[in-house]
């Protein structure tokens, strides 16, 4: 670890060597104690005497050889983690010091390697990366067409261990009441819920401020990070003053690394169609006009198209039996929990069970992975129809980096049931959600838009279909992206297509840095009856093609070339290459 001082994890022991100049100090009738102290103001004091061991107390033993005392001192394994100072007291046979060293700063972390330990997780492998991997994919992209970002994590890199306790120091907890903060730090779930409070800087001096208008003129895009070291150190060596910008990708990439580097078992996690419900009604509501615009007032329920968010792997001792495991910590600030931007840590399992009731904010988790999408008509007049309800459009393909190599796990099954299933009903009912029947007006139309393959800078085509399944032919009026209106007569038993171009020179200065566009199309028959259907679609980027040149050797400069094929039809100017690699180069800008 990149740490001038000893870092250590709780729970097991580490050794001292202590040198004397008069060896007649160790005589028999003298003794040694330690005076060990958390806190950089040594907010909390243990005075270390016996040297037996006592379960859940500090303790330590000796060996003398010479003019030398080696000690192993024993940590409890729920000792608080953070900042500690240990010094060795020369004590006389009727207990008055005769001397003392000089106190010695070192580290203690959690330990997911010790049994004894609230975070310990029994797979070597999963250990190796949800502990030690510096290395990272996050997913991105939509639910059918995923697309992958590598991120350094970074959390042994050096000074990082440092700033992560100054980001559980700068906590609002911490600020206030310092010794009751750091009692508390024994705890996995205290430390993880602060973090997620702290990395965001919504309602403290947290690390990351989020935008997602566009305009990060007085920042940084959040697109354009590629680790989380570079936003640690700026916010560190800034005066803790808050960095600009992060999405949720970047809060939950920072927080991997803070809660990797303190040793609690961390994943990044990405939930595909994420519901964000507001009201806590478990449905999110879409009103639109009769022209597609969106109408929604006050605080807007939304579907992204997808959510990133961390899984922290801890016993739940706060909780009945049976939640430990994987939790769920949102850094990215969407809702208040006991009054602050913070959410979990959220049992999963509580979550595919439909217990809502268990802290920490299981009803929005809840939410975020199986709300039904509900779309309303607002008439002229103030009247709203439902148009559809659709209960398997929120949480799907729910991804994580597998731990045994750069590829894509599928975890939905750890948080929901089969979409349609008897299990998933039930759950639905002991959630107290009222189970509806998706819906699509008359039920004699059926609408579906489907597109070719779409790569940002080239032209592509939109496929809008209307299946009459009735026994009926009906008229229909279509109406796509509050552009196009088409009437039309749909034959029974038969299909009717729309196909729209979308060119480049059409949607490219339109498009945000996300890459998406979004079609909206709205039937409505002769009847009344009206269906509404709306996808996200993801502009596919080029690659970046990494080849390394020749032998890579210890200590001995290393070439790369770096590639990638412009798929625009115009000449790119002011490129820049962003390079970042955990033990091998900072983050560094390469102009073009």
């Amino acid at each position: 670890m990149g740490s001038e001082w000893l870092v250590v994890r709780r729970g097991q022991p580490f050794s001292l060597l202590l040198q004397c100049a008069d060896t007649l100090l160790l005589a028999a009738h003298h003794q040694l104690a330690l005076l060990i102290q958390l806190g950089k103001k040594g907010e909390m004091v243990v005075r270390v005497s016996d040297s037996r061991e006592q379960p859940g107390k500090w303790w330590f033993n000796q060996q003398t050889a010479q003019s030398e005392v080696l000690l192993s001192i024993h940590s409890p394994a729920d000792a608080p983690v953070g900042v500690y100072s240990v010094a060795v007291l020369l004590l006389s046979k009727e207990g008055h010091m005769l001397e003392q060293t000089d106190p010695q700063s070192f580290y203690l972390l959690f330990n997911p390697w010790s049994k004894a330990d609230c975070v310990y997780l029994a797979d070597e492998q999963l250990l190796q990366e949800y502990v030690l991997n510096e290395n990272g994919i996050l997913y991105q992209g939509s639910w059918d067409q995923i697309t992958s970002l590598p991120w350094n994590f970074g959390q042994f890199e050096k000074g990082v261990v440092d700033i992560c306790f100054e980001v559980l120091d700068y906590s609002p907890a911490a600020l206030k009441h310092p010794e009751m903060d750091m009692r508390k730090r024994a705890d996995p779930v205290y430390v993880s819920r602060t973090i997620t409070a702290m990395v965001n800087a919504n309602d403290d001096r947290g690390v990351v401020l989020g935008r997602w208008d566009g305009d990060y003129g007085d920042g940084v895009a959040p697109t354009r990070w590629t680790g989380s070291i570079p936003i640690l150190r700026r916010w560190s060596e800034g005066g803790t003053q808050r960095v600009r910008y992060g999405q949720c990708w970047v809060f939950s990439a920072v927080a991997c690394t803070i809660l990797r580097c303190l040793g609690i078992p961390t994943r990044c996690v990405t939930n595909y169609s994420s519901a964000h419900d507001t009201e806590g009604n478990v449905s999110v509501d879409f009103l639109f006009n009769e022209h597609l615009e969106n109408v929604s007032e006050g605080r807007k329920d939304m579907i992204w198209n997808y959510h990133c968010w961390v899984e922290s792997w801890m016993r739940r001792e706060d909780l009945p039996k049976g939640y430990d495991g994987w939790q769920v910590l949102d850094p990215t600030p969407q809702e208040r929990s006991d009054g602050v931007y913070c959410c979990g840590p959220c049992p999963v399992l509580a979550v595919r069970e439909g217990e809502v009731g268990m802290k920490y904010d299981t009803t929005f988790v809840f939410s975020e992975v199986n709300a039904d999408l509900i779309c309303w008509m607002v008439r002229p007049d103030g009247e709203r129809t439902r148009v559809s309800t659709n209960s398997d459009t929120v949480g799907r393909n729910i991804s994580t980096k597998s731990a045994y190599g750069d590829y894509r796990e599928d975890i939905t099954a750890n948080y929901k049931y089969p979409e349609g299933s008897l299990m998933e009903r039930e759950v639905y009912r002991k959630a107290g959600k009222r189970v509806s029947r998706p819906d699509g007006g008359s039920g004699q139309l059926v609408l579906s838009i489907k597109h070719t393959q779409a790569v940002h800078g080239t032209d592509f085509d939109v496929f809008v279909e209307v299946h009459n399944i009735g026994r009926e032919d009906t008229l229909a009026q279509l109406t796509v992206m509050s552009i196009n209106s088409f009437p039309l007569l749909t034959h029974c038993p038969l299909a009717h297509k729309e196909v729209m171009r979308l060119r480049y020179e059409h949607y490219g200065a339109c498009v945000t840095e996300h890459n998406l566009i979004r079609v909206t199309a709205l039937l409505q028959d002769s009847g009344q009856h009206v269906v509404l259907r709306e996808v996200n679609i993801p502009l596919k980027m080029p690659r970046l093609f990494v080849k390394v040149i020749g032998e890579a050797v210890v200590s001995r400069r290393l070439m790369a070339l770096i590639s990638f094929t412009n798929p625009l039809p115009v000449t790119l100017k002011r490129g820049v290459f962003t390079v970042e690699g955990a033990g091998l180069t900072g983050a560094q800008e390469m102009q073009l």
